[in-house]
């Protein structure tokens, strides 16, 4: 199947019971076992079932089945919000130690859980200077567990080289994790490239809609934990908390996604519930229509952001001087992505002018919803970086990051042209001197 038809029908058919057309919301908390020995099957990991929803719930289910056909995965595990999923698709590698080697291009709560919460933890971030391939490969030693990077930065914009990246990581024997948030499976289909693990902030793109919080990690089933013994033990060693199980072997190409479940959803239990399972699924079933709509706005909001005397500098990999619009192509089929940034002449001040005097244009820290959005990062989403760590982020202090929607673009080019004028209204009539 399609994206199109993917995204409306994967994971679900009427349910026998009643032969509900639309998902059912299965509110919940436990469900009944057959008899003692099924309920010990159930706990063993010995049968499929449902017997707990902090674990697993028949709604979540055919959200997490979904997704993971969208991306092409073996599996996926939905968890409440995005930061949620970074964390356990973090830890699922490296929770005896070690350190993930990161792009420096990241969202600012991710670079916070890598640099500050992770290290506390015993697990080490490190960040590369760029997201160039070989300066990933400078900081991967015998203790790196993963290689990880945004497919699409966010708020850089920065496309990375996925299939350089996944090469490498694999030539140390280390999985490749991506967000994959941004770009969506709509737009990039990451495992294609040799990417093993994604992650998704449900509440961006693929639900759009700006209401409900969620996080998903799929699994493509092609890392061979087996051959890295030495490195993940977790998957080749007697977990003793599940009666000496080893997830290599139980589970096959599986054993990533099912130990996620089983080890960190059971007892750390960043739910997702399943009425926001349902309200996800509900934005899924348009996304492709909609990214249509996100990529082609964009592309004419930046040209006359470009074309207009009053910004200093536009950041869209559409623009064929962009240097990532080879990536574009390659990774992206030529669809550059609806989140990017610019700074107005005038600097700081007059960026911040610009942000206050918006009146269709929603000010917050949210991306992807069907509304355009603006954020200014530099005293929001990235603040607790430094100045130089917001540099190499791809944040400068005028910074105006831009997520936009699915309006008509003349609205929302007619508000960002009355906001340019307030902020800086003397820069059009220099420019026609």
């Amino acid at each position: 199947m399609r994206n199109e038809t993917i995204a409306i029908h994967a994971g679900y058919e009427p349910e026998p019971t009643t032969h509900a057309v639309a998902v059912p919301i299965y509110q919940t908390a436990a469900y009944a076992f057959d008899s003692a020995d099924h309920g010990a099957a159930l706990f063993n990991l010995e049968a499929e079932g449902f017997r707990y929803s902090r674990i697993a719930n028949p709604t979540s289910a055919v959200l997490e089945k979904r997704i993971a056909q969208l991306e092409g995965g073996v599996g996926a595990l939905a968890v409440a919000t995005g930061q949620a999923a970074l964390h356990f698709a973090f830890v699922n590698v490296a929770d005896h130690g070690g350190n993930i080697v990161s792009v420096p291009q990241l969202y600012g709560t991710t670079h916070t859980l890598l640099s500050h919460i992770l290290p506390r933890q015993g697990i080490t971030g490190r960040f590369a200077e760029s997201d160039k391939p070989e300066a990933i490969e400078k900081l991967i030693d015998e203790n790196t567990r993963a290689v990880f990077a945004e497919t699409i930065g966010n708020p850089a914009g920065n496309v990375c080289d996925i299939e350089a990246l996944a090469r490498i990581a694999h030539a140390h024997g280390v999985p490749l994790i991506v967000d994959n948030t941004v770009a969506t499976p709509i737009l990039l289909k990451p495992f294609d490239y040799g990417a093993d693990i994604a992650v998704h902030s449900l509440t961006k793109f693929l639900g759009g809609h700006g209401t409900t919080l969620g996080g998903a990690i799929v699994d493509s089933g092609n890392f061979p934990w087996d051959k890295h013994a030495e490195r993940f033990p977790a998957y080749n060693k007697p977990d003793v908390s599940y009666h000496g199980l080893v997830y290599a072997e139980r589970f096959g190409r599986t054993a990533y996604i099912e130990r996620a479940r089983s080890v960190y959803q059971r007892t750390m239990g960043s739910v997702l519930s399943p009425f926001n399972a349902f309200l996800l699924l509900q934005g899924i079933e348009t996304v492709a229509l909609r990214m249509e709509r996100h990529v082609e706005n964009a592309r004419k909001v930046a040209e006359f952001l470009r074309g207009d005397p009053r910004v200093a500098w536009v950041n869209y990999t559409g623009f064929p001087d962009s240097p990532y619009y080879p990536l574009v192509q390659k990774y992206l089929n030529g669809n550059a992505s609806s989140l990017f940034t610019f700074g107005i002449k005038g600097g700081m001040e007059a960026g911040k002018t610009f942000y206050d005097t918006l009146k269709l244009i929603t000010r917050l820290v949210n991306i992807g919803d069907a509304k355009s959005l603006a954020c200014h990062p530099a005293s929001t989403t990235h603040r607790q970086m430094s100045a130089e760590q917001q540099r190499v982020a791809g944040v400068l202090p005028e910074t105006i990051r831009l997520s936009i929607g699915i309006e008509h673009v003349s609205d929302i080019v007619e508000d960002i042209d009355q906001a340019l004028e307030k902020a800086c209204p003397s820069a059009r009539l220099e420019a026609a001197e």
